[in-house]
C-alpha cells in the first residue's frame, strides 16, 4: 500500500467522525456505558467479518498484552468520556471541545524525540483555546443545565485521551490493524459491568434510535477506527492532522442542519478559532520537519 493511498484511507475516518455527535444525540436516552457496549460490539463484529474475509487471524498472534491494554484504554476511555459529555452538556459545545484533539496531536507530536515546539505551535494553541473559552463563556450561568459544566470538562478530557491514543499508535506501528477488532470487542465487554453497576438500562427509542446505534457501530465507532489506524501507521501523519481540523466544522454543520444546534454567531466563531488555531499549529509542525 502506498503512502498516498494510506493517507486517503485515513481521511475516511475524519468524514465518519463528523457525524459522531449527531448520531450520539439521536441515540438518547441510552446511557453512556450501554451505548459503548452496543456500538463497540457492532464495531468489533465488523472487524471479525473483515478478518475472516481476508484471512488475517494469524496476524493477531503478534498483538502483545501491552498493545492490547493500550488500545482498550484508548477506545474505552475516550468514548466513555465522550458519550457522558454529550449526555450532560449541549451537543454542539461538547463536540467542539472534544474536537480539540487534532490540536493536541500536533502539540504532543512536538514533544516526541527529535521534534520541538515552535512559536506557531504556541500561537495556534492560544487561538484554539480562545475558541474553547468562547464556547463556555458564551453560555450564561442561567442557561447552563445541571451537569453541563461537568459535561464540558469531560469533553475536554476526551480531546486529551484521543490525542494520546493517536500519537501512541504511531509508535506502535508494528501492531497489525486487525488488533483494532480486539480493542473494540474488549471495550464492549468492559462496558457491560460498568453499565450494570452505575446506570439504569434505557434502550433506544423507536426505529430512529436503533438505526442511530447501528450507524454509530458501523461508521464512527466501527470502520473509522480501522481506517484511522491504517492512516496513522502508513500514511502522512502531518497531512492527516491537518485534514482532521475539518472535523469540528463538519460536525457542527451537521448538528445545525439537523436542527440540534442553533446557527449562533458565537458557535460559528468558536468553530473557526479552533480549526484555525489547530491548522496554524500543524503548519508550524510541517515547517520544523522540513
Amino acid at each position: 500500500m502506498t503512502r498516498t493511498r494510506a493517507t486517503a484511507i485515513g481521511f475516511v475516518a475524519v468524514l465518519l467522525w463528523s457525524v459522531l455527535a449527531l448520531l450520539t444525540v439521536a441515540t438518547a436516552p441510552v446511557p453512556p456505558f450501554l451505548l459503548n457496549a452496543l456500538t463497540f460490539g457492532i464495531g468489533g463484529a465488523v472487524g471479525v467479518v473483515w478478518i475472516a474475509a481476508t484471512g488475517g487471524a494469524g496476524r493477531l498472534k503478534a498483538v502483545s498484552p501491552g498493545v492490547l491494554a493500550f488500545g482498550i484504554a484508548g477506545l474505552f476511555g475516550y468514548h466513555a468520556l465522550y458519550f457522558s459529555a454529550l449526555r450532560l452538556a449541549p451537543a454542539a459545545e461538547a463536540s467542539l471541545l472534544a474536537y480539540l484533539w487534532p490540536l493536541f496531536i500536533v502539540l504532543f507530536s512536538g514533544l516526541l524525540p527529535g521534534e520541538h515546539l515552535r512559536r506557531g505551535h504556541v500561537i495556534g494553541a492560544l487561538i484554539a483555546f480562545a475558541g474553547a473559552a468562547l464556547i463556555v463563556l458564551s453560555r450564561g450561568r442561567g442557561e447552563m443545565a445541571p451537569g453541563a459544566v461537568a459535561g464540558l470538562g469531560l469533553a475536554f478530557l476526551c480531546a486529551l485521551t484521543w490525542a494520546a491514543y493517536s500519537v501512541g499508535s504511531r509508535r506502535l506501528g508494528t501492531a497489525p490493524t486487525e488488533a483494532v477488532a480486539l480493542f473494540c470487542l474488549a471495550t464492549a465487554l468492559l462496558s457491560v459491568p460498568f453499565h450494570l453497576a452505575l446506570e439504569e438500562t434505557l434502550w433506544p427509542q423507536g426505529a430512529v434510535g436503533w438505526a442511530a446505534v447501528g450507524a454509530l457501530g458501523l461508521g464512527p465507532v466501527g470502520l473509522a477506527f480501522y481506517v484511522w489506524d491504517i492512516g496513522m501507521k502508513r500514511g502522512d501523519i502531518q497531512l492527516l492532522g491537518v485534514a482532521s481540523y475539518a472535523a469540528p466544522l463538519l460536525s457542527t454543520l451537521a448538528l445545525v442542519i439537523a436542527g440540534v444546534a442553533d446557527p449562533a454567531p458565537a458557535l460559528a466563531l468558536a468553530a473557526a478559532l479552533i480549526a484555525g488555531g489547530a491548522l496554524l499549529a500543524a503548519r508550524a509542525g510541517q515547517g520544523s520537519n522540513r
